[in-house]
């Protein structure tokens, strides 16, 4: 018997201590997407060596604390056995299994959360290019699954496109060589991003652990993100992102999108809301939720010399996406214009940390019902304020607390049709009787002919902030009411 236990073994590839292994289903520090119950069902399978069927048994650990002890979970039938527990939300889980007349083999798999997923979309900013200088730190119950099909503790970099699998993330679809591979962890100095950060402020505001799931590629289009290349699978950035939703089990608790530089152009800009649209349309879809949340971040500045039909068009894609949040469901947007950049285009670390938590408030209010906290300050209009036209009431609405501003208030012009300014504002405050008004004193009375705007151009200096640190959007052109 024990000489056909060693070529059963050989065959097989087992050594002793491998006689239960766990082959699918869960893997450590996995983070599982639970359901409306507040559950996840993890279903594990695997090889095992007996002769006959068998009744498969398993221990549950909390932490140091023994959860729930030897039971049956499943079953074993010849050289395959399957089995499935029911986590409540939290951990770390440490999950052993065992057959119940082997006793003495045991299969583990530990660092288990259950929580909510969210993936990371986008571009460069998503990526993260944040210097790697006082980053966001880890935290025990925010996992993140890396770009190498891995599961860890989230650490900054979250974004490792060489560690990819997937040709697209890959120059000219070739890995880089193992040298370069390790060159590049060596000497990377810039990554971070606002995933981390989102992630830590959301279990520090709820207890609920995250799990990210990183897919963003910089300096990518709308049309590279497009879901009709989603049957190349690996060889597109959507079907890149939908086989990682995949492999960690196929739902999410949502989407955290930051993208929309390469698209902000005159060529691209008309078909701006089209492709974006298509994009939320089909995630949900593939996803399975129609209500999948949606969160996106308005683009921010760039500083570079361009032409003016391009600093146009980069203020239509923000005004775009400002607007689209309000009509599409279940999707928000947060503003990054005041937020300082570590390079010309590139939000800088410290930004992210604030993008992140700004993105969790939406979050905390939206699904985990945070009345308390408000989306952040949204336009409601302009308004003349006073008989001789001399003063503009700039009003909004889900501000928390009052708006802000370190310094005075900056980042609103008045203009022409045609864009020319107006050169007439010689004061802009916060209404010290309705703080959640700004309002914009004249030298002269407003043309017939004026429109507002927050932020134009590509490089403006906007400050105005509520004291949830959410900041007020780009926006405009705006009728100024009469």
């Amino acid at each position: 018997m024990e000489a056909l236990l060693v070529e059963t073994t050989i065959e097989h590839g087992f050594v002793e201590e491998d006689m239960l292994r766990i082959e699918q289903g869960a893997t450590d520090y996995q983070v599982f997407q639970r359901g409306a119950n507040d559950e996840a069902i993890v279903a594990v399978s695997g090889a095992c060596m007996i002769e006959a069927s068998d009744v498969v048994e398993a221990q549950i650990i909390q932490g140091e604390s023994l959860l729930h002890d030897w039971s049956a979970c499943g079953q074993a039938e010849g050289a395959r056995w399957q089995a499935s527990v029911l986590l409540k939300t939290g951990g770390p889980y440490t999950l052993r299994f065992r057959l119940r007349h082997q006793p003495e083999q045991i299969a583990e798999v530990k660092e288990l959360l259950v929580g909510d997923l969210w993936v990371l979309a986008g571009q460069s900013n998503m990526e993260g290019v944040g210097d790697l200088i006082d980053v966001e730190q880890p935290h025990p119950l925010v996992h993140s699954y890396t770009m190498a099909e891995s599961w860890e503790v989230a650490q900054e970099p979250l974004h490792w496109l060489c560690c990819s699998i997937d040709p697209v993330h890959h120059p000219e679809g070739v890995p880089p060589t193992s040298e370069a591979h390790a060159e590049w962890h060596r000497t990377r100095s810039k990554g971070a991003g606002l995933g981390l950060p989102f992630a830590k402020a959301m279990v520090e505001a709820t207890g609920v652990p995250v799990g990210l799931v990183p897919c963003a590629h910089g300096g990518t289009s709308m049309t590279q993100w497009s879901p009709e290349l989603a049957h190349l699978g690996g060889g597109s950035l959507y079907g890149s992102m939908l086989r990682r939703v995949k492999a960690v089990g196929g739902k999410v608790k949502g989407l955290l999108w930051y993208q929309g530089e390469s698209d902000a152009n005159p060529n691209d800009v008309p078909l701006f809301a089209e492709r974006f649209a298509r994009i939320v349309e089909s995630v949900r879809a593939d996803f399975g939720d129609p209500n999948l949340p949606f969160y996106t971040v308005q683009i921010g500045r760039f500083v570079v010399a361009m032409p003016p039909e391009g600093e146009l068009a980069w203020n239509q894609a923000q005004d775009i996406q400002r607007r689209l949040a309000e009509e599409i469901p279940h999707t928000a947007v947060v503003a990054s214009v005041d937020l300082e950049l570590d390079d010309l285009i590139h939000i800088g670390t410290q930004g992210l940390k604030r993008l992140g938590r700004r993105l969790a408030n939406i979050a905390l209010r939206e699904l985990f019902g945070r009345s308390d906290i408000q989306k952040g300050p949204r336009l409601i209009g302009a308004f003349l304020d006073n008989p001789e036209g001399t003063r503009i009431r700039v009003r909004f609405t889900d501000v928390n607390g009052k708006l802000t501003a370190p310094g005075r208030v900056a980042g609103f012009s008045i203009r022409t049709a045609q864009h020319h300014p107006y050169r007439i504002i010689y004061k802009m405050e916060v209404d010290k009787a309705a703080p959640t008004d700004v309002l914009l004193h004249l030298t002269e009375p407003c043309p017939q002919n004026a429109y507002l705007w927050y932020g134009f151009g590509i490089d403006p200096y906007c400050n105005l902030n509520d004291e949830a640190d959410m900041a007020v959007p780009v926006f405009g052109p705006v009728s100024i009411q009469r």
